[in-house]
């Protein structure tokens, strides 16, 4: 039996980021942008969950405050599926296929 977790363990990493780093800090958004060497439109898109955490992303947020890029994006991971399960009956797909040569008993 797979295990289940509770839907709030499910975060947008920007989410995350804004509230236990960036604020956590005490940076407004414009000077996190700044430390990161990215745009304020960029930063804040990210943080808001209108955008996806890139790799990119992850690797400048690890260099300048220390954190796993591979923690951060297994976090995006988790919320990307999470949002296609809630609507995975909407998934159109043919029937299940398993090769006769594959089939477990």
């Amino acid at each position: 039996m797979a295990i289940q977790l509770h839907s709030s363990f499910y975060v947008h990493p920007g989410a995350w980021l804004a509230s236990e780093i960036v604020e956590a800090h005490k940076l407004s958004v414009t000077e996190a942008a700044r430390l990161l060497h990215v745009t304020r439109q960029a930063l804040s898109t990210l943080l808001n969950g209108r955008a996806d955490l890139s790799p990119e992303m992850a690797i400048r947020f690890e260099k300048v405050f220390g954190l796993n890029a591979e923690t951060m994006l297994r976090m995006q991971l988790a919320w990307d599926i999470r949002q296609v399960r809630e609507r995975a009956d909407e998934i159109d797909v043919e029937p299940r296929f398993v090769p006769a040569e594959h089939e477990f008993a």
